[in-house]
């Protein structure tokens, strides 16, 4: 009897499985028709002036590639800011072979940290407060851009008549750690939340924004207190993106692949350092909505191929439990199938898929203890432990 009601709850599990993934899908099929990509947009009648900011810390290895891509682009009225967030490499030493050849290039030496700041948003601050064009384009340090990314970045905010945009980067991933991580974690991003929603409400736990790529409005930047505003918050990106949704104004999430390509982290201390300093924060540090969406990853994800792989061994397990994980294993194939080949990642990584979602519910969970204990680390800086939005 027990036999049989176990498995009678194993065949509705999975039938919910099934029923959860066609949804997903149908918000991941979705999103990639609202995720409109950078370039497409049509020229407006008149450039405004931008300021395009980069923080950089310990950056020797990208800033050289990242500021020449920012040197180079063909756009009429704009500026490079960098600031140097006391890093201990070669970074500024690189920055000033730039800035001797391209006066665009302005080189800034961070201030020392306030002890109520995090230093990225102490970086970004510091930025604004020398900038003086009409957008502002925050983009990281690790980022390349086309000579055509700021001519895209203008046209896109004042054809949408946004206040802010963002883009997510096209990822290079090339060690195992980036290959099980990334690829999830846009993944995330194209069926977490119907993006068209995101727009319409103001729920501050349903919102797709990427700190990697941001252009502001100066006016609204100014109005939504910049990052002074959210300068204890891990998650800036997020927090600067509600704070300007909770004001009524226009937000919009761009593709920029083809415009901007970033490798967001090299290896495994980076890749683990740099996911559980920001996970826990990015579900506001809630740690019952954290725990339950990722039992749900593994539900969706990780038990269909386990209950395929019982099914076909075990002769005994019902036929239509072991077709119904079959058809959500097909659905999850399917899923990350269409996610990587809008995001340009390897295909053979969908046969990894469960593992990807095994290592980012492990960094979740490790996010989540790391940081109650205060021992969330990046950079050399230990983060702040709750700050909710």
């Amino acid at each position: 009897m027990h036999q049989i009601l176990f498995l009678d709850i194993l065949f509705y599990i999975q039938s919910a499985i099934v029923a959860s993934l066609v949804v997903l899908l149908i918000i991941a099929l979705a999103n990639m028709r609202y995720l409109r990509r950078l370039y497409s947009y049509p020229a407006p009648p008149a450039w405004p002036s931008c300021s395009v900011l980069v923080p950089a810390r310990n950056e020797e290895n990208n800033i050289g590639r990242c500021a020449g891509g920012l040197l180079a682009q063909d756009y009429p009225d704009f500026q490079v800011i960098v600031l140097d967030d006391n890093s201990t490499d070669r970074t500024w030493q690189i920055l000033q072979e730039f800035a001797a050849k391209d006066p665009k290039l302005i080189l800034i030496k961070g201030k020392p940290l306030p002890d109520d700041w995090l230093g990225k948003h102490w970086a970004c601050h510091q930025l604004a407060q020398v900038a003086n064009g009409e957008l502002l384009v925050y983009v990281d340090a690790d980022t390349y851009h086309e000579p055509g990314m700021l001519r895209g970045a203008a046209a896109a905010i004042i054809y949408e008549k946004a206040a802010l945009i963002s883009a997510l980067p096209r990822q290079i991933v090339v060690s195992w750690s980036e290959m099980l991580s990334i690829p999830a974690f846009y993944l995330g991003m194209l069926c977490g939340v119907p993006l068209e929603l995101t727009r319409l409400q103001r729920n501050p736990l349903l919102f797709a924004i990427l700190g990697q790529f941001l252009v502001f409005r100066r006016d609204t930047y100014d109005a939504a207190g910049g990052y002074a505003a959210v300068r204890h918050n891990v998650v800036d990106d997020i927090a600067i993106g509600r704070r300007v949704h909770a004001m009524g104004l226009k937000y919009k999430l761009l593709d920029g692949d083809g415009l901007v390509s970033c490798r967001m982290y090299s290896n495994f201390e980076q890749v683990w350092k740099g996911l559980t300093k920001s996970t826990f924060a990015t579900f506001n540090f809630d740690p019952y909505f954290l725990t339950l969406m990722w039992i749900l990853v593994i539900i969706f994800f990780v038990s269909p191929p386990v209950v395929l792989v019982i099914g076909l061994a075990q002769p005994q397990v019902p036929v239509e439990i072991t077709a119904m994980a079959g058809i959500a294993v097909f659905l999850n194939l399917v899923l990350w199938t269409v996610s990587h080949l809008r995001f340009h990642f390897p295909l053979y990584l969908i046969l990894i898929y469960p593992f990807s979602a095994i290592f980012m519910t492990v960094v979740a969970l490790a996010s989540m203890i790391l940081t109650i204990q205060g021992k969330a680390l990046w950079k050399g800086r230990i983060m702040p432990k709750f700050v909710k939005l």
